[in-house]
């Protein structure tokens, strides 16, 4: 899918169930003709996480068109902010818990790009055949990390994320920024993919810059690594068509 624009975006995305898990509970949005793409992961072993996923992703689907990236982000949050009260509300009505949901998303205006992101879904930048995250997790892993901690100490419990959409009364999202250049692919995934697969499979993968073809082999891989959770994954590229692309036949 595309569109054609001075900077035209493709895109390919996947869902899988996985090997083990009885229902999918990831959801996701891609959608390059207006600069907009997210994964969601409802949050395993708590009820009505399809429920949580699905939310986070309509009600991002249904943002304004935006004047410009700072307004496109505030619309995002403030639509997300809506979905937590929601999903706040819902789980006190059916005396659950929690009723959650990772959420990252990749905003565009033009080559202005965002990351909004609340847990431990991702997203990776290839540039030039090499892989950068541009997220941080919000998880117990990523926070002893940051604190030098023995990571050792988490190996006999799950590393449980400490942020989402739903999971308290008041819900912040990391922003991060970024000028977008001419042949970038970013890889926004669920959890499914980037905690069974290692980071030099998935930048083999993406660096051919072929959507479709890596956004397969990703899920293959990630079944192919045990497939024990959804895997979820959204390809994106960026070509520009205004760029001096002649190539040089040195034979002449």
């Amino acid at each position: 899918m595309g569109v054609d624009s001075e900077w035209p975006w493709t895109c390919a995305a996947r869902t899988d169930i996985g090997l083990v898990r009885s229902r999918n509970e990831d959801a996701f949005l891609a959608e390059p003709q207006r600069g907009l793409w997210a994964v969601a992961d409802g949050m395993g072993g708590h009820a009505f996480g399809d429920v949580a996923s699905g939310a986070v992703v309509e009600a991002l689907a249904g943002l304004p068109a935006p004047g410009d990236l700072a307004g496109f982000v505030a619309s995002a949050r403030a639509r997300l902010g809506e979905v937590n009260e929601m999903l706040r509300a819902e789980a006190r009505a059916r005396q659950v818990p929690v009723i959650g949901s990772t959420v990252v998303a990749l905003l565009a205006c033009g080559l202005d790009t965002a990351c909004l992101w609340a847990g431990d879904s991702r997203i990776y930048l290839c540039r030039q055949g090499r892989l950068q995250q541009l997220t941080r997790d919000h998880s117990q892993l990523e926070a002893l990390r940051e604190r030098g901690g023995d990571l050792a100490a988490l190996a006999a419990s799950p590393n449980m994320i400490t942020r989402a959409v739903g999971a308290a009364d008041t819900i912040e999202f990391d922003v991060a920024t970024l000028r977008a250049r001419d042949g970038d692919i970013f890889l926004l995934c669920s959890d499914g993919l980037s905690t069974p697969v290692e980071e030099q499979a998935i930048q083999a993968a993406l660096a051919p810059g072929d959507c479709a073809r890596a956004a397969q082999e990703l899920v293959a891989l990630a079944l192919a690594a045990g497939g024990r959770d959804n895997i979820t994954v959204v390809v994106v590229r960026v070509d520009d068509v205004s760029a001096d692309k002649t190539v040089v036949n040195p034979a002449l």
